[in-house]
């Protein structure tokens, strides 16, 4: 229906957690469940209006939505464009304590929708012509952590994001949220190698910046000012850091000049200070 219309709006009304069509939303607090679940399943959940249309730009295709009643007319908009963007795909409408039941949190940005995960593109598509910043990131395993790396990748100006194979997935519902949909606008994918990935990337002609602690580390302002045409930013997990085999495949290892007695910063922040004095 159009905005306005006295015209119901087509949804399946729900009243039963148990409903085997809502089998993609339920437990979504169950990290280690969920992770499983969407890859097996082929699934991804985005959550608001804002994340959810930025999925539908980048070409990804809705599943189903799941809403409170008492947002289903302020989601009129987003409706028709979900409905126009797959056929015949569902819209589930439940009064709130259901809703909150069945997702386990709040709904309190309106709207979840499962969307089909795409696949992930090959290197050399990640890697295109005209790629001059990318970030790299090893072990990084907090969700909130990787969104707001790729806000800040998209916001900064970064061309692309590459994950080894113990990262956080980017598609998962913090992720996404916490990015606010950056991981649809930024072209990302997995080294199937680690670390010896890093050797494709100088193969075509990235150096190979480690942001870590030690010994003989550069500081970033001394760096930037020599900072080669094309660069991989490589950040390491939260606790530990960079891997020693992942240091030793890198061309440079870069630091990020602290006061007050300071060693580091977060990864998430210290990969915004890195891409703005490397932009």
């Amino acid at each position: 229906m159009l905005p306005g219309d006295n015209a119901v709006m087509p949804v399946d009304l729900i009243t039963d957690r148990s409903d085997p069509r809502l089998g993609d939303y339920t437990s979504l607090t169950d990290v280690a469940l969920r992770t499983s679940f969407e890859a097996e399943h082929g699934l991804y959940i985005a959550e608001s209006a804002k994340v959810v249309r930025r999925a539908l730009q980048a070409g990804h295709r809705p599943r189903s939505l799941l809403m409170s009643s008492q947002w289903r007319e302020r989601m009129a908009d987003l409706i028709d464009e979900v409905q126009a963007a797959g056929a015949d795909v569902p819209v589930f409408v439940g009064d709130s304590a259901l809703v909150e039941d069945i997702a386990g949190f709040h709904v309190h940005r309106g709207v979840l929708a499962s969307m089909e995960r795409p696949a992930l593109p090959a290197l050399d598509e990640v890697l295109g012509a005209g790629r001059q910043r990318i970030v790299v990131l090893d072990g990084i395993v907090d969700h909130t952590n990787i969104g707001a790396i790729f806000r800040s990748v998209a916001g900064i100006g970064a061309n692309a994001v590459l994950l080894s194979g113990q990262c956080a997935d980017p598609l998962y519902r913090r992720s996404v949220r916490v990015s606010m949909g950056a991981v649809f606008q930024i072209p990302w994918t997995r080294l199937a190698d680690w670390p010896g990935g890093l050797d494709e990337l100088r193969a075509r002609g990235f150096t190979v910046a480690a942001m870590a602690l030690a010994p003989g580390a550069v500081g970033l302002d001394d760096f930037a000012a020599r900072a080669p045409e094309r660069l991989a930013i490589v950040l390491g997990s939260e606790g530990d850091g960079l891997s020693a085999a992942a240091l030793a495949q890198a061309d440079a290892v870069v630091t990020i000049p602290m006061a007050h007695g300071l060693d580091s910063l977060n990864v998430a922040a210290a990969s915004a200070v890195a891409m703005w004095a490397l932009r």
